[in-house]
């Protein structure tokens, strides 16, 4: 273990552990330069999570940017302390984002490890190199109240995006799994989407780790629907880039299904595709970028990548939680994938384990069906698990995190199977997900049907920008609103409850459930009576 400096206390939250069979290479070079992003604390406190608790009850918009930025930015007494332990440490201070409450820092790997008290190696874990550190970083004991979160010296591979392919492309699916597929305007026609809007003046932000896009791809997809194709602009964050591989089976598949999705339902709209590397720091940096982007303003943001609770550090969970709540107040709504691997999601421990970031109590857990239509009708829903086949199942269970939120001790959330405590409830709505009913999309020259939950946040994001449209002001923060209405909204059929199936270790039923949670849309009607609400 490194010296630790005199005065130094340990960063809570940060302790990191290796991969079990993760293979030491060697040590980073000391001479390598790094970026880091520094998080620090809302001077505000605890002030936030009371405004957006005070708000519940109707959906939209609560604070300005100004009166966010007023309340809530980095104090500049704050930034200062940081700014002057970087120019101890010989750190340069590349960027300042006081909305954010981010300071990205720089240096070599010698100053940044001699800086926060830790020692930085490469490793070999499943085919890939990293640089990685294990326990705990360290600060001065004047910055522990001020700095919730240091990101960026471990470049370890994060997150997985959530998408299941029917059949990889180029080759064909098996005659067992034949496969029905819709464009997704015939799946927003199913979910009765409403009909004259285009998501004029709404931006939808999609946050990609990986791939990209390419321009004719979409050209071509858009003609293919009889549709104008939307406005869509790349932002970098981290360096990360729009950067398509030519394999449709890679990342580029994500990006496509995104945008393909989300431009379909809201044409009008203009999307931002926030490209950043795939690490805990890019992942954040990529959602805090997004939230605050003044440039673009999304007032809606989907989100395909996440990874199990247990995967992340403590001050990940935290500080991106913090920046959903932020998001919360500001009227953005974020749209997450809740994962494909069902109840275990994926972890091999025989436990139940749920996906973050969808089980932040600040986003929209978006689960996934399978759908079967016959003469443009629903005929079956049921929720998506052909985990016998090997092509996944809706992820969603009990978070291990984050306590069960006001806003749904009325669902009848279960306990945990593994250990029966009470928790976040994942995810909080479905749409159609079973790549055997799959969307078809055009990635790299190919047509190719993809499904996964990953294709149910843009669906939503999508449908949310719509509804944002008609109304003139965001649905933002949607959760208390669609659980305190559920019994008029199941009423009024703007939710459609999924109640037959499992996703492992859990089943569905009436009401909400750890697989599809309150069901599916009805567009029209769930606009009705958000127009209906705002009224009142």
């Amino acid at each position: 273990m490194p010296e630790i400096p005199k005065g130094f206390t340990r960063l809570a939250g940060s302790e990191r552990h290796l991969p079990a069979q993760a293979r030491q290479i060697g040590p980073a070079d000391p001479n390598e330069r790094l970026e880091v992003s520094l998080y620090l604390r809302d001077p505000a406190g605890s002030t936030l999570a009371s405004q957006v608790e005070h708000h519940l009850s109707q959906p939209g918009q609560r604070l300005s940017r100004e009166e966010y930025l007023t309340q809530h930015s980095a104090s500049p007494e704050d930034v200062a302390k940081v700014e002057a332990f970087a120019r101890a440490h010989q750190l340069s201070v590349l960027a300042v984002d006081r909305a954010a409450r981010r300071l990205v820092l720089a240096g070599t790997v010698s100053q940044l490890c001699s800086a926060f008290g830790t020692e930085l190696h490469y490793y070999e874990h499943e085919g890939e190199t990293f640089r990685g550190r294990s326990g705990p970083l360290h600060i001065p004991q004047e910055l522990e109240p001020i700095v919730v979160g240091v990101f960026g010296l471990d470049d370890r591979p994060q997150a997985q995006p959530h998408l299941r392919f029917a059949a990889p492309a180029g080759a064909s699916a098996p005659v067992e799994t034949a496969t029905v597929s819709y464009t997704p305007l015939q799946v927003a026609q199913l979910y009765n989407f409403p009909s004259g809007l285009t998501g004029s003046g709404q931006c939808i932000a999609l946050i990609e780790l990986g791939g990209g896009y390419n321009s004719e791809d979409l050209a071509t997809y858009f003609q293919q629907l009889g549709l104008k194709p939307p406005t869509v602009v790349s932002v970098s964050v981290d360096g990360g880039e729009n950067s398509p591989t030519g394999d449709p089976n890679s990342a580029d598949g994500e990006v496509a299904l995104d945008i393909e999705i989300a431009g379909a339902i809201a044409p009008a709209a203009r999307i931002a595709v926030y490209f950043a590397p795939n690490t805990d720091r890019g992942f954040l940096d990529a959602i805090t970028q997004a939230i605050h982007d003044t440039t673009n303003t999304p007032s809606v943001i989907s989100i395909s990548w996440g990874a199990p609770e247990g995967s992340w550090t403590r001050q990940a969970l935290t500080t991106m939680n913090e920046a959903f709540q932020a998001a919360a107040s500001l009227g953005i709504t974020i749209c997450v994938a809740a994962g494909d691997n069902g109840s275990s999601d994926g972890v091999n421990d025989q436990k139940a384990h749920v996906d973050f970031p969808a089980s932040s109590p600040y986003v929209l857990g978006c689960g996934g069906t399978r759908l079967e239509a016959q003469n443009r009708q629903i005929v079956s829903e049921v929720v998506w698990n052909e985990t016998a086949s090997g092509a996944g199942a809706t992820g969603g269970g009990i978070s291990d995190v984050f306590p069960l939120p006001t806003w749904q001790a009325n669902a009848h959330v279960p306990p945990s199977i593994n250990d029966q405590h009470q928790g976040r409830g994942v995810p909080d709505v479905a749409g159609n997900a079973d790549p055997q009913t799959g969307y078809q999309i055009l990635v790299d020259g190919q047509s190719i049907s993809v499904g996964g939950t990953s294709a149910v946040a843009p669906l939503w994001a999508g449908l949310i920008a719509l509804l944002n449209q008609r109304r003139g002001q965001s649905v933002g923060y949607l959760n208390p609103f669609l659980y305190q209405h559920y019994t008029q909204l199941l009423q009024q059929k703007a939710l459609r409850d999924v109640t037959s199936g499992n996703n492992g270790g859990y089943s569905a039923g009436p009401g909400w459930d750890a697989c599809t949670g309150l069901g599916t849309p009805d567009g029209a009607l769930l606009l009705q009576a958000l127009l209906t609400s705002s009224a009142s």
